[in-house]
């Protein structure tokens, strides 16, 4: 296999029409992008739009017939949090057309999972802050597979509009509406769309599931332990067709670790399914008497469980900017490789929401176990940070089983925007990258003080975000643990 690692030189007709653009827009697009993130935000008819599109004609019919063809009596109306949980109100199915005018109300400190300080104070909001609407988005609806009684469909949070100033705009703290939103702009700017394939690895533990190993012996790959996990996979690939995801592969990763993963697009629907994906599993554990897990690193030794994005950008006509027409040998191209530069430098600030968990940080101190320490890149490079596997993908290798998908997406999209608009080159590749942050609290401090990221999330949500992971950091840092009796109880004789 021959590999370029330099630039292309040759025409590139995907920065040709980026050039176009510019001229059209009359500045710099990765300028214009940024402007237009926060005029999104402080729309106040957003929500009065949401309503309009729900009420129509069409839009009610269809839901209705959905409704009455699957037999479901109940909807959860699921919003995301921060922490990517998923928070519901249960109405009977029947009131559907009044949710679709009126929505539902959640106490604002839903989305940050009611999580206290050190203090024991709520973070994000408190007994004086008003509850938000959530409008349901109608093509979101599904059945629920285990219990067809039961539907679901994601919502959109947004202030109430008889709040003064506010009232209307959407709620800065939705994560998965803020990522929407900027993936609207970068096609509208750039006339981009971010596709991607997420590569979710979990631990399962059970006495039926417990593999049999050989010590010394790394069990990936293996039939035998695959076959272990038969039941499972193939209720969970059951749960996920009915809900329209498309299955493709998986293998046996490590000690009662798999991967599954599911056909790449555009990032609405993949970040969709990733939070739906949990919910299966959950279901699939109940079911079958043992646990499931995406804590990011369990296990020393062993994997830790990661999310790699797979990143890849369109053109309006359908083609894959980040490979150059006509190359064949592995290669990134012009546009690739400056959304790749946006990706590796503005990295470290990230890394907060790549790596979300106290525990997420185990991963990259445990040698040998193909968790990036830099941000760099490589082509087939499973040491780089970001990894061009084949032509026309990006492998953003920092993210862990416990991101939320909708907030990792949207730094991808800024720092994308970033890139290109800025035409940032990046290192060569598997050259040495800077350091990224080697614990929660390095990275809380990495992101406060990374300028890019506080201008590309909405202020309430980074703020509150980082709010509630220095709290997570600190009651960690507050925590005596085994370790530390096995190393100091008796260290002074």
């Amino acid at each position: 296999m021959t590999i370029t690692s330099e630039p292309q030189t040759t025409t590139d007709p995907y920065v040709e029409n980026l050039k176009s653009r510019e001229i059209a827009n009359g500045g710099n697009l990765a300028n214009n992008y940024k402007q237009l993130i926060e005029k999104e935000l402080n729309d106040n008819n957003a929500l009065a739009r949401h309503r309009d599109k729900n009420l129509e004609n069409d839009t009610i019919e269809a839901l209705k017939e959905k409704i009455e063809r699957s037999g479901v009596e109940y909807l959860y109306y699921m919003v995301p949090t921060l922490r990517s949980r998923t928070v519901a109100k249960m109405v009977p199915a029947k009131h559907f057309i009044r949710n679709l005018e009126s929505g539902v109300k959640f106490t604002r400190n839903a989305l940050m999972d009611f999580q206290l300080d050190v203090f024991g104070n709520p973070i994000g909001a408190d007994i004086h802050s008003k509850e938000f609407v959530a409008m349901p988005e109608p093509e979101t609806f599904n059945a629920l597979p285990w219990d067809t009684s039961v539907g679901r469909i994601f919502s959109t949070a947004y202030e109430p509009e008889h709040l003064p100033t506010i009232g209307g705009r959407p709620n800065a703290v939705d994560s998965r509406a803020n990522m929407k939103r900027t993936h609207q702009l970068l096609k509208d700017v750039f006339g981009l769309t971010m596709k991607s394939g997420l590569e979710p690895e979990m631990v399962w533990v059970g006495d039926s599931i417990t593999p049999k190993t050989i010590p010394g012996y790394n069990p990936a790959y293996q039939v035998e332990y695959l076959e272990g996990m038969r039941p499972i996979y193939k209720r969970i690939h059951e749960y996920a067709n009915q809900l329209g995801f498309d299955m493709i592969e998986g293998d046996y990763e490590d000690k009662g670790q798999i991967e599954l993963n599911w056909m790449f697009d555009e990032i609405e629907w993949t970040t969709d399914r990733m939070v739906t994906y949990r919910q299966i599993c959950s279901q699939v554990a109940r079911e079958f008497d043992v646990e499931a897990s995406f804590m990011p690193k369990p296990f020393l030794g062993e994997m830790g469980a990661g999310c790699h994005h797979n990143i890849s950008l369109w053109d309006e006509e359908g083609n894959n900017t980040l490979e150059t027409p006509g190359v064949t040998e592995l290669h990134l191209s012009q546009v690739g490789r400056w959304a790749v530069g946006g990706i590796l430098k503005h990295a470290p600030g990230m890394m907060l929401i790549m790596a979300s968990t106290v525990n997420s940080y185990k991963r990259f101190w445990d040698p040998g176990q193909f968790a990036p320490a830099r941000a760099d890149w490589g082509l087939d490079d499973r040491a780089s940070m970001v990894r061009i596997s084949a032509n026309g993908r990006a492998e953003v290798r920092v993210p862990d089983a416990s991101v939320n998908p909708y907030l990792s997406h949207s730094l991808l999209l800024a720092a994308v925007a970033d890139g290109i608009g800025n035409q940032i080159e990046p290192i060569g590749p598997g050259e040495q990258g800077e350091d990224l942050p080697r614990t929660l609290g390095e990275a809380v401090e990495a992101f406060r003080a990374n300028p890019f990221v506080q201008d590309h999330l909405p202020n309430e949500l980074g703020e509150t975000y980082a709010k509630m992971k220095e709290s997570e950091w600190a009651q960690y840092c507050a925590t005596v643990s085994q370790w530390e009796f096995d190393q100091y109880w008796q260290a002074i004789p």
